[in-house]
């Protein structure tokens, strides 16, 4: 009877532990990007070179907002002096090789809190709301009044976003483009980390004065087609940890005492029943 009920004490035990590792999996498809069902069933069955399907994306311009930082440059093919008097006017660098005046190449102009920038000759200049191509035709209309072969280049020197959580580095990221997805972003922060949950991803996005806050899901190939696949100037990015993040982190601990409770929990049973 009693060799019986230590061999009972013995699976059980064993079935115990094993639960705990099973439990500490993690799917492939708690990590796989953009999947899609018929994928997962049978990924055998998938030809290859070909196209399955297409997703139309929605493609969001990015507009310019109060306190952006922009560098435009001016240029001219002119030679007349006039020209370069009155692009030295809007550019603190003047005449460069090339015929080229630049301005804010380095410091940039910020866009005030009415979202406007302003230059000595052209005066004051709407562009928040605009693209930056918008944005390089109305300062364009606004220098051409002077110089009519002018070419205007806009550029935004401060789009960046924030990642926080399961990923590889948390940093803050200026980039040098304003059209990102979300996974490029996460990429340019260094990827996520093994236990990183991809399917809950919390976005706080700065709309005016207010905060918006919604989930992005990387795993489902449906977000290609969703509103928030790109990222927005100020996004801050917040990769929560899949459950059994806090399980691996501890496991040896974890385990060791619970093989020592376990066994000394056997020994006073063997003990108590001789």
């Amino acid at each position: 009877m009693k060799t019986k009920n230590i061999e009972m004490t013995r699976i059980w035990l064993i079935f115990g532990i094993a639960v705990i590792v099973l439990n500490a999996c993690v799917p492939a498809k708690k990590l796989v990007y953009l999947q899609k069902e018929d994928e997962l069933k049978n990924r055998k069955s998938i030809p290859t070179d070909s196209i399955l399907r297409s997703h139309k994306l929605d493609i969001q311009e990015y507009r310019i907002q109060p306190q952006d930082i922009l560098s435009i440059s001016f240029e001219t093919l002119s030679d007349e002096n006039d020209a370069f008097d009155f692009l030295g006017k809007l550019a603190a660098q003047g005449r460069t090789a090339g015929n080229v005046a630049t301005g804010a190449a380095a410091s940039g102009i910020v866009v005030n809190l009415e979202g406007e920038i302003e230059f000595a000759v052209l005066g004051k200049i709407k562009v928040a709301g605009l693209t930056l191509f918008e944005a390089q035709d109305s300062i364009k209309a606004a220098a051409s009044k002077f110089i009519p072969d002018v070419i205007v280049r806009v550029r935004m020197l401060n789009f960046r976003f924030t990642i926080l959580g399961e990923v590889n580095g948390e940093k803050t990221v200026t980039s040098v483009t304003t059209r990102l997805t979300m996974m490029e972003a996460i990429g340019q922060a260094g990827g996520f980390a093994e236990l990183a949950d991809r399917s809950r991803v919390k976005v706080i996005r700065q709309n005016n004065n207010n905060a918006e806050i919604f989930y992005v899901n990387l795993l489902n190939e449906d977000y290609l087609e969703s509103p928030y696949y790109y990222v927005q100037q100020n996004d801050v990015l917040i990769v929560p940890p899949l459950k059994q993040r806090t399980f691996k982190r501890y496991f040896t601990s974890n385990l060791g005492i619970i093989t020592t409770t376990l066994s000394f929990a056997f020994l006073i049973y063997s003990l108590s029943t001789r």
